[in-house]
């Protein structure tokens, strides 16, 4: 486990600027809200007011109430999602390219194991990153929404929303590992990355914007994991986890099979 261990430790310093990120953005979402909007329908009746468009790009539009701590949080889960989904895409990129953009190569070719060992290795260290992110993000999300919502924390809805964000985050991890261990050029698979999740997330937007475009739900999986999805509509949909498991298993056998391939640069 050297290569899981080294990776951990590549990997810490990040880790703990985004876990200090999340913890501010929670309790500065909520204290905010306990502050000015709890009990205070004035927030819903100015989403209300907004242009659809407008309200869909700044991820206000649903059917939560935004004057209770429960529907509020559910507001903040959107952005807690996409940061989430940030850092694994950035996170499964790095894993795979650092050696060759860092030329430390070396470190890998003198090692007696083999390259599934080593995309292993790099991917469950890569999990555990983004795992610990989510239990962070859970930790406090509990702790926040109880302190403002009269000692009541919400636990089984914010699991829930949790679960379904790790699953965002182990797409977009693989996302990243996929497209890096395409890539010809390892400074650019963070950046390609980026540009995916950026994609899926202006379709969903898209989407949003016209009941006529549902259809093309089933092509982002920022649709699948919705708080008013897993929370007001059913939960977990059959359709989006057998879809959700099928893009996880595409991204592994392209990463596994293109890094297998791949010419390492010393």
């Amino acid at each position: 486990m050297n290569i899981f261990m080294r990776e951990m430790k590549a990997h810490r310093k990040s880790l703990i600027i985004w876990c200090i990120a999340v913890f501010y953005l929670v309790a500065a979402s909520m204290w905010k809200f306990g502050t000015e909007y709890s009990s205070n329908q004035s927030l819903n009746e100015l989403v209300n007011q907004l242009p659809t468009a407008v309200g869909v790009l700044l991820g206000i539009r649903g059917s939560f109430d935004l004057s209770t701590a429960a529907g509020y949080y559910g507001l903040c889960y959107y952005y807690l999602a996409v940061a989430a989904a940030i850092h694994a895409a950035m996170t499964g990129a790095g894993i795979i390219s650092k050696e060759e953009r860092d030329k430390t190569t070396e470190f890998l070719v003198a090692k007696p194991v083999t390259r599934t060992q080593i995309i292993t290795e790099k991917l469950l260290a890569g999990l555990a990153n983004s795992l610990i992110l989510n239990i962070v993000t859970a930790v406090t999300s509990m702790i926040m929404v109880g302190y403002f919502n009269n000692a009541d924390m919400l636990a089984g809805e914010i699991l829930t929303l949790m679960a379904g964000m790790f699953v965002l985050q182990i797409i977009f991890i693989l996302v990243g590992t996929g497209i890096a261990a395409i890539s010809k050029n390892p400074k650019t698979a963070s950046s390609a990355a980026i540009v995916v999740l950026l994609f899926a997330l202006m379709l969903a937007k898209i989407i949003d914007m016209s009941s006529q475009l549902d259809g093309l739900k089933y092509f982002t999986p920022i649709k699948y994991y919705e708080a008013e999805q897993l929370l007001l509509q059913g939960g977990f949909s059959p359709v989006y986890t057998i879809l959700s498991l099928m893009i996880i298993a595409a991204l592994l056998k392209m990463t596994y099979t293109f890094y297998k391939r791949r010419d390492l640069r010393v």
